[in-house]
């Protein structure tokens, strides 16, 4: 039709099938008690019957199709440079295998959008963008299906005008950013929100949930009868989470590209969240499972950028490099009841605050347990000498769950960074590489850290064994690392409080690398082009205060499996 303008069609099948089959088959086990009869012989009790020969099976799969269309044109008049996108977009996945009886899970979910882009740019030195995307999803009522998210932009690449290309030589590039943008999503576990499902009129009793009936006439009345009620109430105004988004930054580098130095701040209100409505008044009447509605909304705001530096020594080149991420957010709204104690909720707070109680040691005595505040977890005559005390936050003289605050920082780390380091020097070449994440906390348990909280089962963590515990009679102070030995658990000290919060930041090494490559003339002499000896060593060296176990497992028991230390030794030749 006209120069710079292009037409794109794609189409794209993808499907997955997975079939599993297992045969067991088991003997019988049997266990030898800790205590032998009467005759001194080892008496055993079986466990498990012997379990013959047995089958199950599992079947999972889906199907996803896309379909686009792209009107593409780009065109270049002098110092102007324009662009432009077209796309029409739309694609359906759905479930081909263990769908059950529920028809919704048998409905392809499909999405529909058109979105758009254009660009203009001024001699390398202004730019200016737009995007939008118009994007429907059928999982939302009429009227709720469709959303329109546009976004724009802004750049200067200052060191491209005159008063700085003729007077600061040393600086290659400084542009200035802003752009504005705003992102939706329907990923809601809710199939078609918007309709109700009934089922038959139940109760509950202390049997379990029976069928229940109406009783129609006068009070009292004989005549009752089975009916129907929601099962689901219908959400019909649900529709998609929005997302705005503000970013501002600068790209730098200098002496001639030696130095390049990115950063950006960027916030984000995210909101219409969707979110299960648990705390609606019982008085509406809904006897079913609670609807979900978009109520809540975070915003988050932060740093990232990336900077590296480049410089020759002689015959030894060298490069630092460095990344970083720092974010931190704050609930602005969210599904729950007004409370007395502000603390108790989330609004207000961050989004994977670790809350628990706050610890005050460990009872030193009788007398200290009579003196303090009545503790609610557990019986008042199972708590001893040895456990763990709490403070009374909201004072009550009762320490029980409105005393549950935020405590440190969130289980998920707000800060992540990297940083790396590269020589070469004739045929020798170092690569080094740190990682890191800090700014978290989170809270340790399971029976790796509550000795014998499942009685004689589980195994224990030999730090844990050979620790600084309070024990009667040999180390009864207050400040121990670990409370009391308990058998069977114990409500009062096994529960999330600062007694257990240890801080998740941690430094890594995580890549060594030295190689040796040999001189053309020797490589060219064995009939080779390329010769390379190296060695490289993972997760070598890890910098925490947190010693129990890997802190980039994510775990708070310890049973995850840990990320391996691996020494490699290699050899690369190329003919």
């Amino acid at each position: 039709i006209t120069e710079g303008l292009k037409f794109i069609g794609r189409f794209g099948y993808d499907t997955y099938n997975y079939n599993h089959i297992q045969r067991r088959k088991n003997p019988e086990m049997w266990r030898a008690e800790r205590q032998r009869n009467s005759e001194g012989q080892i008496v055993f009790n079986r466990l498990v019957p012997e379990r013959l020969l047995s089958q199950n099976s599992s079947a999972s799969g889906d199907r996803k199709e896309f379909f686009e269309m792209d009107l593409v044109y780009g065109r270049t008049f002098g110092d102007h440079n324009v662009a432009g996108v077209l796309k029409y977009t739309q694609d359906n996945y759905v479930n081909t295998s263990s769908i059950g009886g529920d028809i919704m899970q048998g409905i392809a979910r499909r999405h529909q959008g058109l979105a758009g882009n254009a660009s203009y740019g001024f001699k390398g030195r202004y730019f200016l963008n737009f995007n939008f995307g118009y994007n429907g999803s059928e999982n939302f009522a009429t009227g709720h299906q469709f959303g329109f998210f546009p976004s724009y932009s802004a750049a200067w690449n200052i060191a491209d005008e005159n008063f700085i290309k003729d007077n600061v030589d040393w600086i290659s590039m400084l542009k200035l950013r802003y752009s504005y943008g705003e992102v939706g999503t329907d990923n809601s576990p809710t199939r078609f929100p918007y309709l109700a499902t009934f089922g038959n009129y139940s109760v509950s009793t202390g049997a379990g949930s029976q069928e229940g009936s109406y009783n129609w006439g006068d009070l009292n009345s004989p005549f009752s009868y089975p009916g129907l009620t929601y099962t689901r109430v219908s959400s019909n105004n649900v529709t998609w989470e929005v997302a705005k988004k503000n970013d501002v930054g600068i790209d730098l580098y200098l002496l001639g590209d030696k130095f390049g130095l990115t950063v950006d701040y960027f916030n984000e209100n995210r909101e219409g969240i969707y979110m299960t409505r648990y705390y609606l008044p019982s008085i509406v009447g809904i006897q079913s499972s609670n609807p979900a509605a978009n109520v809540g909304s975070v915003k988050s705001e932060g740093f990232d950028g990336n900077f590296k530096f480049d410089q020759r020594i002689g015959e030894v080149a060298l490069q630092l490099r460095g990344n970083f991420t720092y974010s931190k957010n704050e609930i602005t709204e969210a599904d729950e009841m007004v409370n007395r104690y502000p603390y108790l909720r989330n609004t207000g707070y961050r989004v994977n605050q670790a809350k628990g109680l706050i610890a005050l040691g460990l009872f030193k005595d009788y007398e200290d347990i009579r003196n303090s505040p009545r503790q609610d977890f557990a019986d008042q005559r199972d708590i001893m000498p040895g456990d763990i005390k709490y403070k009374d936050v909201n004072g009550d003289g009762i320490v029980n769950y409105d005393d549950i605050v935020p405590v440190g920082a969130t289980t998920r780390p707000n800060l992540i960074y990297g940083l790396g380091l590269s020589a070469s020097w004739k045929g020798f070449d170092f690569n080094l590489h740190f990682q890191g994440a800090g700014k978290s906390h989170f809270f340790i348990n399971g029976f790796t850290v509550y000795p014998f909280v499942n009685g004689e089962w589980g195994n224990i963590l030999e730090s844990m064994a050979n620790s600084n515990r309070w024990i009667l009679g040999v180390n009864e102070d207050p400040n121990a690392e670990y409370p009391r030995l308990s058998y069977g658990g114990n409500a009062n000290n096994y529960r999330a409080s600062t007694y257990w919060l240890r801080d998740g930041s941690y430094t890594r090494l995580k890549t060594l690398e030295v190689g040796y490559t040999l001189p053309k003339v020797i490589a060219t002499r064995l009939f080779m082009s390329n010769v390379r000896f190296h060695f490289i060593g993972q997760n070598l060296l890890t910098f925490s205060k947190f010693k129990l176990w890997d802190p980039e497992m994510g775990s708070s028991t310890g049973m995850t499996y840990p990320l391996g230390k691996t020494v490699t030794f290699g050899l690369t030749i190329n003919i």
